[in-house]
């Protein structure tokens, strides 16, 4: 099947022709056409499926073709979970949109507001944003979802998992009720279903790959090793394979900083990205690596599904996330559009029950080895965190302060801190 067939316009078929694609992936086979009957959508799809151009290739030609206001009001919302991703997604929509006459702009929080300001205030018919900034942009009367058309919620479920339900729900009392509503997630957990229910119309539901699966050309191996061994076995693969380009992943940010200072002084270039670094430095660290100016980036989950890096090599798990879905997600960086890639796990012996936890998501064996010079003695640690079966983590994955949601739905602080200040900075990530 070719784009053409899918029903794309000329000018759509030139932007995708000069992004170097010429087949359609199976998400954006199943979901392009249904999206421009204008049907609602929930979709599940992986990492490295395809699925933003899924939604922005058809989501671009319903606004063109139909009349634009000479003002520009908003009429699509694209919403996710991190500031990474809605700059990712955002350049999609600008790429793909570069033979329309479409304006965009993207807009999250830990930069200045101002310009965002100045850009919607002159118009624009796309907007991707995260939820913590969009609502303070609103509450400032900077902007109005008010002519909204499209409404799309791309990773939804992290979306949930970050505690933005109710940042969700008060966006969409924002908007007008009629509109088209597409739902994108990587899992269809209980939450994720009751939430579709609440927005979507009819939907169509679409499932591009099984839920929780790897990529078929990741080498997914362990290594057990003893915790206090970790750094240096990190070096040693690094150094002794000549990689060239690798993400680590860490569960807090305290371990990722220290992590990529030792990388350093071994002589590896290397970037920690987390909640607590400023947007600067993110971005920068993000363009290095993408460059591969810098050889390792170190980070939290923060960057599980934010990060498009193109055929990235290695993954290393420097600690197994006690989510085994997390997983699946860190390694999805890896082995996307049909390149090969390597997914590493430093397993000690407190982490063994995670190995089990992923084996059993999985549905196989992961296959395990030892290291010669660095046997594990199998003593275990003093401060084991613990397993957690559900979607709901501490804070250290995302890098920062988070909200939950309590039993009646309301969503409460949690982390040090308190007042408006600290929530927006938080709903801004």
């Amino acid at each position: 099947m070719s784009f053409k067939s899918l029903g794309l316009i000329p000018e759509l078929l030139k932007a995708v022709n000069v992004q170097g694609y010429t087949t359609p992936s199976p998400i954006q086979e199943k979901t392009i056409p249904i999206i421009l009957e204008g049907r609602d959508v929930l979709a599940s799809a992986q990492t490295g499926t395809g699925k933003t151009a899924g939604f922005t290739l058809p989501l671009l030609q319903t606004l063109d073709a139909t009349r634009k206001d000479r003002h520009r009001p908003i009429r699509a919302l694209i919403l996710t979970p991190t500031r990474e991703l809605a700059a990712q997604v955002h350049d999609n929509v600008r790429d793909y949109g570069k033979f329309l006459d479409i304006r965009s702009t993207v807009i999250f929080g830990g930069v200045n507001a101002k310009p965002q300001i100045r850009t919607i205030r002159g118009g624009i018919d796309v907007l991707v944003a995260t939820p913590g900034r969009l609502l303070d942009l609103e509450n400032q009367k900077a902007l109005s979802l008010g002519r909204v058309e499209i409404l799309v919620l791309d990773e939804a479920d992290r979306m949930l998992d970050m505690g933005f339900l109710r940042d969700i729900k008060k966006i969409i009392s924002l908007m007008p009720t009629r509109r088209q509503n597409l739902l994108f997630s990587a899992t269809f957990s209980k939450d994720i279903k009751k939430l579709a229910e609440g927005i979507l119309n009819k939907p169509v539901l679409v499932e591009a790959e099984p839920e929780n699966t790897t990529a078929e050309k990741v080498n997914q191996k362990t290594y057990r090793v003893d915790k206090d061994n970790k750094i240096e076995v990190t070096v040693k693969l690094i150094s002794e394979g000549n990689w060239k380009q690798v993400l680590i992943f860490t569960r807090t940010k305290h371990r990722a900083n220290r992590l990529s200072e030792k990388l350093v002084k071994a002589g590896i270039s290397s970037a920690a990205i987390h909640g607590n670094k400023s947007q600067g430095a993110r971005t920068k660290a993000l363009a290095g690596f993408k460059s591969q100016k810098i050889r390792v980036l170190v980070a939290t989950d923060i960057a599980a599904r934010g990060l498009d890096i193109p055929l990235l090599p290695h993954v290393i798990n420097f600690e197994l996330p006690n989510i085994p879905e997390d997983y699946v997600h860190r390694i999805g960086r890896t082995g996307r559009a049909g390149a090969s890639g390597e997914a590493i796990s430093l397993v000690d012996v407190d982490e063994i029950e995670y190995v089990e936890g992923i084996e059993k998501l999985l549905g196989e064996k992961l296959s395990s080895a030892i290291i010669e010079g660095f046997e594990p003695t199998g003593k275990p640690s003093q401060n084991k965190p613990k397993q957690q079966n559900n979607r709901k983590k501490n804070a250290s994955g995302h890098g920062g302060q988070r909200r939950s949601q309590n039993s009646s739905g309301q969503a409460s602080k949690q982390g040090s801190g308190s007042g408006n200040r600290n929530r927006n900075t938080n709903r801004g990530r």
